[in-house]
């Protein structure tokens, strides 16, 4: 279907979500809004404030719901821009946890490599033999696809270290020097070729009983800072990349987790994850209390649907355990 739809000024989109049923108790509050946020990116937060429908199907009579481009009663531009704002602080908080847990593990990385040479990360002798697994799609092994990637970015580099390492000691970087051009998708796709034994000594460092729980755990931190960095809505978002969760009793704070798929295809979960990595960094971090702060100050709506912290998938209970040490 052809794109139609034509282009408005900020006044004109104000008045279509009135029309729609929007309250706007300050005008020009809500164009400088429009003119600095934009519709499409604020759309995201009105979003859930619209009117749902039931439709029959004519041949199967089957009910189906669909959402309209109307709003439920009372619902004003400012439960909107709350959520946004809302969503803003949060995505700053990922991001401050993510710096630090990322350059944690480019140290786990070059450390566990670093045992079996300088450059280990330059072949797949050190690595685990699923390094070496052909994906049919590509036809490239995994480590191939990594070392592309790695390549990628040392070849974009523009840290003065890279050219300085090179024009001293040649074109390959130690792995201790590597990881520094890596991002995160690339550490945690090292961290899935690495021999169980070095996996192990990580996993034992963060608590976390299972390698493989580690490494879901990675993959959907890298989900994670990739919202936030990108400024994307996180507060309410379906997980993509979901975790992996540990079994019964082998994490307290992960029982709330474990049997609730609609729980775990919600961004809490990945707060949690990371809330668990940082202790373990940290343990004397102020992280989480920041954290429940801010939920604790979820806005509030003057729309007649509510929406809460239930929306991004917190369990009940989860202040018991979310600041305990």
């Amino acid at each position: 279907m052809a794109y139609d739809r034509p282009w408005k000024s900020f006044e004109e989109q104000l008045e279509l979500l009135r029309s729609r049923g929007l309250q706007v108790s300050d005008e020009q509050a809500a164009l400088r809004c429009l003119e600095r946020i934009g519709y499409y990116r604020l759309s995201a937060y009105w979003y859930p404030f619209r009117v749902f429908r039931h439709v029959q199907d004519p041949g199967t009579h089957a009910l189906t719901t669909v959402r309209t481009d109307e709003f439920v009663r009372d619902t004003h531009f400012s439960d909107a821009y709350e959520l946004y704002l809302f969503d803003k602080k949060l995505r700053l908080l990922v991001l401050d946890a993510m710096e630090r847990i990322e350059i944690a593990l480019r140290v786990d990385a070059a450390y566990e490599l670093g045992r079996s040479g300088a450059f280990a990360h330059l072949g797949t002798e050190a690595l685990h033999a699923v390094a070496s697994k052909t994906n049919r799609r590509t036809g490239r092994t995994r480590y191939e696809e990594w070392r592309s990637r790695f390549d990628s970015l040392l070849d974009r580099s523009k840290e003065d270290f890279v050219e300085h390492y090179r024009e001293r000691h040649g074109a390959d970087l130690p792995i201790w020097v590597a990881v520094e051009v890596m991002d995160f998708g690339s550490v945690s796709q090292l961290f899935s070729m690495m021999k169980v034994s070095a996996l192990r000594n990580i996993a034992d460092k963060y608590g976390v009983p299972d390698t493989r729980v580690l490494l879901g755990w990675l993959r959907s931190l890298n989900y994670l800072r990739n919202l936030a960095a990108h400024h994307s809505r996180l507060w309410n978002r379906n997980v993509i990349d979901q975790p992996v969760l540990c079994g019964p009793s082998e994490l307290e704070w992960c029982d709330a987790f474990i049997g609730q798929p609609s729980l775990v295809a919600k961004p809490f979960l990945l707060l949690a994850i990371a809330r668990h990595m940082l202790r373990a960094l940290f343990p004397e971090t102020r992280w989480a209390a920041q954290v429940a702060e801010h939920l604790n100050h979820f806005p509030r709506q003057q729309s007649s649907r509510k929406l809460s912290l239930t929306d991004m998938g917190a369990p009940d209970g989860w202040e018991a355990w979310w600041t305990r040490k």
